[in-house]
């Protein structure tokens, strides 16, 4: 495609982009495809000549609509949402045409300046303490390593990145077993090992008992390892657990642990002062990531990670090459520096174009909503004949079973899940509790409606009538 024809195009893809959202509710929420039945479509070979732009737009949407799941659509309740507001899907749009690769301040002083600034009004709209500084990563995995390494060589004195970890003790790092699986795959991508990541019991809240986690560190340092950091959790995507993170921190203090809070989902609520209990005293912890991307409307992908101090990560990351320097700007931040990749896109934009679009009050009215309908959808499910609630609301997530009378309750709710997911008007995903095959409901769409919520309920009342009859 020649330069001087972009805004054409760029129009047609912005009409049918508006198109889309408008009729969105009224596709499948899944798509609706076998596995292999896209790839059919498509050459198996690349073309030697140029083709035409509209013929490549029509295959575009002959064969890329129907055979995606849509994320942003009002009904979607699997996982947690991918969201995008609107104005982000703009502001993403203008730091696509401008195609800047963000890794230094020289290459997109902007980029930089403003990450700095949406870190700091994000900080202030969780009611972090000013201190914490932040940098924006791709996604909440990214985040968790990038804190278990920065405990790792915090724990070795910065043997690690020198001379590796071989002949070093070995490391325990301790987080409760209600941690997302990237803790593990950090621990794993880190050197530390598997084994070596002790998941600390829970009480009966599900929350990691701090007297626990004391028994385990001292058991440990009695049989010579060498404890590094403790990882803790703000709504578990499994069923919502949050550890009590001042008690937890307590024990993680004394011990000299390195701290990291993993809030990925549950931290975009915090912008609701009455929620924060659910997270007090993270402001002890050393590191917290949230994602804006899962509940308040940043375009996927966006994540921020909060750092009490950033030197100890950006020692453990950082590596900056004469032919990165910037000439005349020793102190400069380098956000590269404070993660993996060199490589960084500007993610900025589309916060600071959501925060003030939206506000902080329209933010919040949604989350508050969200959790409303929630509760109102779990109380409507529990009081579906043969169902029942297997845990309840924490924030706007909660767990349910189908369990008729003389059946396997795992079986027939993961059979009534197929139906669910295969009938299209709602997306459901599921999860094990206590050893039980249970259905997940998390409401956080971001233009979800009360009545979307409550439509799901009818939808499960309607699969289980067609199947007794």
């Amino acid at each position: 495609m020649r330069r001087e024809d972009y805004l054409q195009w760029a129009e047609r893809a912005a009409r049918w982009g508006a198109g889309y959202l408008e009729t969105l509710d009224e596709r499948p929420v899944r798509a609706q495809v076998a596995p292999g039945e896209i790839a059919a479509m498509l050459p198996a070979s690349p073309p030697e000549a140029p083709e035409e732009m509209e013929t490549i737009f029509a295959d575009f949407e002959r064969i890329v609509p129907g055979g995606m799941t849509h994320w942003q659509h009002p009904r979607f309740f699997a996982y947690f949402c991918a969201n995008a507001a609107p104005v982000s899907m703009i502001a993403e749009n203008l730091a696509s045409v401008m195609a800047a690769q963000c890794m230094l301040w020289q290459t997109s002083p902007a980029a930089t300046e403003i990450e700095t600034r949406m870190v700091d009004w994000t900080r202030q709209a969780l009611g972090l303490p000013e201190g914490f500084q932040g940098v924006i990563q791709d996604s909440a995995t990214s985040a968790n390593l990038c804190a278990v390494l920065t405990m790792r060589e915090r724990a070795l004195a910065w043997r690690g990145i020198e001379s590796g970890t071989a002949g070093e003790r070995q490391l325990r790092v301790y987080a409760s077993p209600e941690t997302h699986s990237s803790i593990d795959k950090s621990i794993r991508l880190a050197g530390i090992g598997q084994q070596h990541l002790v998941k600390v019991e829970t009480d009966a809240s599900r929350a990691l008992d701090p007297r626990a986690l004391g028994r385990a560190i001292a058991a440990d340092r009695e049989a010579g390892f060498l404890p590094a950091g403790l990882i803790l959790c703000v709504g578990g995507t499994s069923v919502g657990a949050s550890d009590r993170a001042r008690e937890a921190i307590e024990v993680a203090r004394r011990e000299d642990l390195y701290v990291h809070v993993d809030a990925a989902w549950a931290g975009s609520a915090m912008i609701c002062p009455e929620l924060r209990p659910l997270w007090d005293g993270v402001e002890k912890a050393d590191s917290i990531v949230f994602n804006p991307h899962k509940w308040l409307g940043a375009q996927f992908d966006c994540s921020i990670q909060f750092l009490a101090d950033p030197a100890p990560q950006v020692r453990t990351l950082g590596l900056r090459p004469d032919y990165l320097e910037t000439l005349g700007q020793s102190e400069i931040t380098n956000y590269s520096e404070w993660t993996i990749p060199l490589g960084r896109r500007f993610r900025a934009l589309k916060l600071w174009f959501l925060l003030r679009a939206h506000g902080l009050e329209d933010l919040r009215r949604r989350i508050r909503n969200h959790i409303a309908w929630a509760e109102e959808a779990a109380a409507a499910i529990e009081a579906l004949d043969d169902f029942r609630l297997t845990t309840p609301c924490h924030l706007s997530l909660f767990t349910f079973q189908y369990a008729p009378a003389g059946e396997d309750a795992s079986e027939v709710t993961e059979r009534l899940l197929q139906k669910v997911n295969d009938d299209g008007r709602i997306y459901l995903t599921q999860t094990r509790h206590e050893g039980r095959f249970v259905i997940r409901f998390q409401v956080g769409q971001f233009d979800c409606r009360r009545e979307d919520v409550l439509m799901a309920v009818e939808v499960l009342r309607e699969l289980v009538d067609e199947a007794r009859r």
